[in-house]
């Protein structure tokens, strides 16, 4: 399945290279939206959130009204993420509050899932040279992606693998993190970072993964599909 991300900053839609450098940004959200409304599900991100600052919230609002979205972006504690499911999110990405003094925090998953169901959880697995990265990307720790994988499996319905080091640059994802956490398991697994081309989001479906895709989408390099291939 094709996800396409929507990544929000400073009121606009825009699109980082590797969650540091813009590199697009667009204020034509309705268009977007025409665009996305075919998807079964729209990856919804607040960078600003992500970072500390003020959250987008009205985008949020606007955009969780007319697409199905999974929303993640600065969502560390229980009254967040019951915020953006009352918004309308489907569910809700978490990340960095997974990971606290250096361990990850299993507590705090099974908190989340006791809360809201396994099925209303993403477990973000930001990796900058195969660590986890955190609090926007800019604190890398000692864990591994395959680490958070195995404590956490139980408490979530997905993880959403990011591959730092690719992401922006439209020069592919590699596979074999991808195919290391696939095997480790059975939830869904969703990954992002440089997907540029079908033929990818082709491999990763043969593999039973789904894929964000955001620069490639938003410069035209990958064109909308008429069908696309879905989960079972």
């Amino acid at each position: 399945m094709l996800i396409p991300s929507i990544d929000l900053m400073g009121g606009k839609v825009v699109q980082l290279i590797q969650g540091e450098k813009k590199a697009l940004e667009f204020e034509n959200f309705s268009e977007w939206v025409a665009k996305f409304s075919g998807f079964p599900l729209v990856q919804l991100i607040d960078l600003d959130a992500a970072m500390g600052r003020a959250p987008n919230s009205e985008l949020i609002r606007f955009f969780v009204n007319q697409l199905s979205c999974q929303v993640g972006g600065g969502i560390r504690t229980i009254e967040a993420a019951q915020a953006a499911l009352d918004l309308g999110a489907k569910r809700v990405i978490l990340g960095s509050t997974l990971i606290q003094n250096g361990a990850i925090n299993v507590a705090f998953a099974q908190t989340l899932a006791k809360e809201f169901g396994p099925d209303k959880l993403v477990f973000a697995i930001d990796a900058r040279g195969g660590k986890i990265a955190i609090r926007g990307w800019k604190e890398v720790t000692a864990i591994t992606p395959l680490e958070v994988v195995r404590g956490l499996d139980r408490y979530c319905g997905a993880f959403l693998y990011t591959h730092i080091d690719s992401e922006g640059l439209m020069k592919g994802l590699p596979l074999e993190p991808v195919r290391e956490l696939r095997a480790a398991s059975s939830k869904q697994l969703i990954a992002a970072g440089g997907i540029t081309t079908h033929e990818e989001i082709g491999t990763l479906h043969k593999m039973g993964v789904d894929a964000v895709v955001g620069m490639a989408l938003y410069l035209g390099r990958l064109q909308l599909p008429d069908t696309i291939p879905v989960s079972k």
